[in-house]
């Protein structure tokens, strides 16, 4: 059986695509990287999606978190789009992008940024998660990147 862990996705078997690692026995966090060299624009009014090749599998009641490098702001001038990413187990294997994984990054410097295939982008901190009492939750995923809603 299987409780949680990442895969490459499906469209990226052929990419060499590396997993996810933790550096460290006392990381939180599962270092992830980009899986192609990507141009991040700057002064863009839109977030650009950096692709890792990736997907994550996790028990029922997981989520995976995703954060930005510690050291992008600073050293690449790259920060998250949304503060932060919310992986649901429901998001894995979906039939819109098979549960790519992908980092919404907004350069806040005065010049194009290229992160390389490789170069770790991000990192995911797998954990449980609670609900409340009369929760209803029914609903089913039907799509990829923020088909939440839909």
């Amino acid at each position: 059986m299987k409780n949680r862990g990442f895969e490459v996705c499906k469209d990226y078997l052929d990419k060499d695509v590396n997993l996810p690692v933790r550096k460290t026995k006392y990381s939180a966090g599962y270092d992830i990287e980009c899986c192609c060299d990507t141009v991040v624009p700057c002064n863009s009014e839109k977030p650009t999606l950096i692709p890792t090749g990736i997907k994550a599998y996790m028990m029922d009641d997981e989520v995976l978190y995703l954060y930005n490098r510690s050291s992008n702001p600073k050293k690449k001038g790259l920060v998250l789009a949304n503060s932060g990413g919310v992986i649901d187990k429901d998001y894995y294997g979906n039939p819109d992008n098979d549960g790519h994984i992908m980092f919404a990054f907004y350069n806040i410097l005065d010049e194009d940024v290229i992160v390389k295939k490789g170069e770790a982008i991000g990192q995911g901190v797998f954990s449980k998660y609670l609900i409340v009492d009369d929760d209803q939750a029914s609903g089913e995923r039907l799509g990829g990147f923020g088909s939440t809603d839909k």
